[in-house]
């Protein structure tokens, strides 16, 4: 009886183990194959179309024709009172260090999004400095509870976003120089760069990289690993990486390689 106890439970044990190391290249590859994943492990083909099947019933990824990619679909993007609830402790963090390198008379850029405004929220007893977004949100909570100067991009407004966008915003920030631009992102690949799942708001975020002198993107390490559908920049056109202490070894170790173009921050 202990024999075959034994025989039960040690394949369930190594099919745990293996879902594991799946959903951790698929974070990192962004989209696996299965013969890949049957040499990485060892197994028939069968054995890992199971696992896929099994971690999509439980809504880990999505499988696809010979292989599997990540549950969120590229071109989604969650509203803004949806991304609020997410990751809100981690965005608080980095929102934290990230003021701490503004300083005193900077002109600053504050990308939309939600990590941004919880970077507002630590402005609030800054005087001489002057706030540059297209996030209405952030130009209303800042004119409620500071003295900054703030300087609303105009343009489209996109519905459930509370941003600008278009060809108005884009012509308003190329006319603007800025000190600091602090910029969000949807997902971070190694082969992709940082993405965004609308045209119109990369092309916001590449004009607001285009007109600072340092560029600071925060990036909670959720978004590692996935491809959005719209690059806005890659690793040597940014300054400063901010980032939780999560993010997966293999992403870590590389941002850390990049050190002679990257300062890799994370908390």
């Amino acid at each position: 009886m202990a024999t075959t106890k034994k025989s039960v439970s040690t394949p369930s044990l190594f099919a745990e183990e293996r879902h594991a190391q799946i959903l951790l290249l698929l974070q990192e590859k962004t989209k696996i194959h299965v013969p890949a994943l049957c040499n990485t492990f060892s197994v028939s083909p069968a054995t890992i179309r199971n696992d896929l099947r099994e971690l999509e019933r439980k809504g880990k990824l999505k499988r696809t024709h010979g292989g599997a990619i990540p549950m969120e679909k590229a071109t989604f993007e969650p509203t803004t009172s949806a991304k609020n609830v997410e990751n809100i402790d981690v965005k608080q963090r980095l929102a934290a260090y990230a003021a701490t390198l503004i300083e005193e008379g900077d002109t600053i850029a504050l990308d939309a999004g939600t990590t941004m405004l919880e970077l507002a929220k630590c402005l609030c007893d800054r005087k001489a400095l002057t706030v540059l977004t297209n996030d209405i949100r952030i130009a209303t909570y800042l004119e409620q509870n500071s003295m900054v100067t703030i300087i609303l991009i105009g343009g489209i407004l996109r519905h459930g976003l509370d941003c600008t966008v278009g060809p108005i915003a884009i012509s308003s920030i190329s006319a603007l120089n800025v000190d600091k631009a602090f910029i969000g992102a949807n997902a971070f690949s190694v082969e992709k760069g940082f993405t965004t799942p609308d045209i119109n708001q990369a092309e916001v975020k590449k004009a607001l990289i285009r007109c600072a002198s340092e560029r600071i993107v925060l990036c909670d390490s959720s978004k590692f690993g996935r491809i959005s559908f719209v690059d806005f920049a890659s690793i040597s056109d940014i300054d400063r990486l901010i980032t939780d202490k999560n993010a997966s070894p293999k992403i870590a170790t590389y941002l850390r390689e990049q050190k002679d173009n990257l300062e890799f921050i994370t908390l």
